[in-house]
């Protein structure tokens, strides 16, 4: 992409941007919550993305018929059908089993190359285009994010070695990246809201059907429960309104690098619900994020091309004597 795009529209892309990741921020421990661990286990992988699927299917559902939106066009199924692929069953399907394996904590490492990965995959599918300053504050940001999640979880005890659950959350990583921008393609024509909308009830005769048959017969804790409301609500459906509007307003390359900030505002978050201090080194890995997404906001665009200087007959014949 080498046009410029209004200013207004970077900047409000960018805070819906941001808006986005702050709603998917509790994503992993809501899973984590939701699935159990090996030892404890609750909800199933499975149920837990084909049924938070359903719950948003409905609601879209009824989303859709209060607003009597249109069917979409031939052309935009093909996306929408890979924002399913991508957003509806494998990011949540390999995030669940990764999750009974490792901690959130090990998981926010490998997750933490989402913002750079949607990024390529913008550059790729979108044909965006960046200066290279971008690529090199789009690295650095998550090379400081990797590193803040190797330090955390070294600090909560757990460490850090690599697991054959990485290669789930790497997948889910890539799943993700391409339903973002495959839903965030369609975005101009649909609206945010319709997209994820339609993505859901696309869904839908295959989540729900599969929910009902898969419900669980033995007693689930409350906690779980609602780790699996929110996943549905938040992470599925509302989360998307504000997330695919801001990569389309603000360009899918550089809005994509809004999701470095996704583990600070997991912290944030954490301050009043569950008392957790802010540390001063949480603070600082934050601060540096930030910068690398500011500067790289303003070396996303790419170096317009030099115009090409205008020679007259004398003076092109004057240079070859």
């Amino acid at each position: 992409m080498s046009s410029r795009l209004p200013i207004k529209d970077e900047t409000l892309g960018m805070w819906l941007g941001v808006i986005g990741v702050a709603l998917f921020a509790i994503t992993l421990p809501m899973t984590r919550l939701a699935t159990g661990t090996q030892g404890a286990p609750q909800l199933s992988p499975w149920f837990v993305t084909l049924g938070r699927a359903a719950l948003a299917g409905v609601l879209s559902m009824v989303f859709l018929l209060a607003t009597r939106s249109p069917r979409p066009a031939a052309h935009q199924w093909k996306p929408l059908g890979m924002a399913v692929l991508g957003n509806v069953v494998g990011y949540p399907l390999l995030l669940g089993y990764a999750l009974r394996v490792v901690t959130a904590s090990h998981a926010a490492v490998v997750t933490a190359l989402l913002p750079l990965v949607t990024a390529a995959v913008a550059a790729w599918v979108l044909h965006q285009r960046a200066r290279l300053g971008f690529w090199l504050c789009a690295i650095a940001g998550s090379v400081l994010v990797v590193l803040f999640s190797v330090l955390r979880a070294s600090q909560g005890g757990h460490g850090f070695g690599f697991e054959w659950a990485d290669l789930l959350l790497v997948g889910a990583v890539v799943a993700a990246s391409f339903g973002y921008i495959y839903g965030a393609q369609v975005t101009p024509s649909l609206g945010a809201e319709r997209v994820i909308c339609w993505v859901c009830v696309m869904a839908l005769p295959v989540t729900l059907p599969a929910t009902l048959a898969m419900w669980p017969t033995e007693p689930i804790a409350t906690s779980a429960w609602l780790g699996f409301v929110y996943v549905g609500v938040f992470s599925m459906w509302i989360g998307f309104f504000a997330w695919y509007r801001g990569l389309a307003l603000g360009g899918a390359l550089r809005v994509s690098q809004t999701q470095l900030l996704q583990p600070f505002l997991s912290i944030l978050a954490s301050i009043p619900l569950l008392g957790e201090p802010l540390d001063v080194v949480t603070l600082g890995f934050a601060m540096a994020v930030v910068c690398t997404v500011v500067l790289g906001k303003r070396l996303s665009q790419p170096q317009p091309a030099q115009p090409v200087r205008a020679v007259s007959p004398r003076a092109a014949n004057a240079e070859q004597s």
